[in-house]
């Protein structure tokens, strides 16, 4: 199995955190200051990484509006041509050395995924330290070779692919000589129905490619990535906007910075609860055992008289016998008089 994946200076294994990606998207609202707040905020909020999508509308489409190229499939864009929205929504190509170096100042992680050959090669020219192929491209076979055969880290979104679209695109990067991957959980639904997230797919997906696994979403909120991560997810995605209100192509099912921020906390937080296998007590365990059962003497005793379910009982507070010994006492007799309240144990039974 691939134990590790370094991405820049981040390494994303089994034993470490999360590797948290804000995906900037069009969310700037073509606007170079919107970007550069985003990278800042994601920062603030606890991202490790902050992700651009490189194309223009020219290169993932053509300006064409017969009925192939109109979005009709129940989203948030239904009624308009696939060159119109990727003309509002995607990221000038020119800011993105500035974002990355902004980014990279913040210490934050950036890269980028490439729509086609020519912005894979914009993005080696920027050196980016890894590569996301988003759901829709996921059958670009050629695609997935070229950005493989550029020996980084390769992340795959699995928005719209069956089992075997996956193995072909695993095995496209193998083939490449590069077995670097990360296969990411995704539902490309905008917003993602909860009942259509199916999460126990982390797992699966952990055991059938023996990759590092994670989870890109688009659900509204922060339970699911949080679920994600306690099924294993080493990778979540999740889209970042300054505000929803300012709109955008993805602002609907974007994070807010300090929704941003809660999903980080809680994601930490049930990373240091997983913990790992292990029935060893800690010294505040042990000492809370103290208010476990045990044997006590609940009314006065004397010397030589039984002991019966009327003057021994399992109770709260730990000090005495352990309950397991409950059977081998009734009947026996007090060697001393004992009073209420006492802890029974071995010295005081005849």
């Amino acid at each position: 199995m691939l134990v590790k994946l370094k991405i820049d200076k981040k390494i994303v294994s089994k034993n470490n955190p999360a590797f948290i990606v804000a995906e900037i998207s069009g969310n700037h609202n073509g606007n170079f200051d919107n970007a550069v707040k985003l990278i800042k905020e994601a920062k603030k909020a606890g991202a490790d990484a902050v992700k651009l999508q490189t194309y223009t509308a020219d290169t993932i489409t053509i300006d064409c509006n017969n009925e192939y190229f109109q979005i009709k499939q129940g989203t948030l864009w239904d009624g308009r041509t696939l060159h119109d929205l990727y003309k509002e929504a995607y990221t000038p190509w020119e800011w993105q050395p500035k974002l990355k170096k902004i980014a990279e100042e913040e210490g934050l992680v950036c890269f980028s995924s490439p729509f086609d050959k020519t912005a894979v090669d914009f993005l080696e020219n920027m050196n980016v330290p890894a590569y996301k192929v988003a759901s829709f491209e996921i059958t670009d076979i050629p695609l997935i070779e070229y950005i493989a055969s550029k020996g980084k880290p390769v992340i795959l979104a699995t928005g719209i692919a069956t089992l075997s679209d996956i193995e072909e695109a695993v095995n496209a990067c193998k083939g490449m000589g590069n077995s670097e991957i990360a296969i990411l959980k995704c539902t490309s639904a905008y917003p993602s129905p909860l009942e259509d997230v199916n999460l126990r797919t982390i797992p699966n997906l952990s055991e059938n490619f023996d990759a590092i696994t994670g989870l890109s979403d688009h659900t509204l909120g922060i339970s699911v990535p949080i679920a994600a991560v306690a099924l294993g997810a080493k990778i979540v995605e999740k889209h970042f906007t300054l505000c929803r209100a300012d709109g955008g192509p993805d602002a609907a099912f974007s994070l807010e910075p300090d929704e941003f921020k809660a999903m980080v906390k809680s994601i930490r937080e049930t990373e240091k609860a997983l913990g790992q296998v292990s029935y060893e007590l800690t010294e505040k365990m042990k000492k809370s055992r103290e208010f476990s059962r045990s044997l006590f003497i609940v009314k006065d005793v004397k010397e030589g008289e039984m002991f019966t379910e009327d003057n021994i009982r399992s109770i709260r507070p730990g000090f005495g016998m352990h309950t397991r010994y409950y059977n081998d006492v009734i009947g026996k007799k007090a060697n001393r008089d004992i009073l209420k309240g006492t802890p029974l144990n071995w010295d005081l039974i005849r």
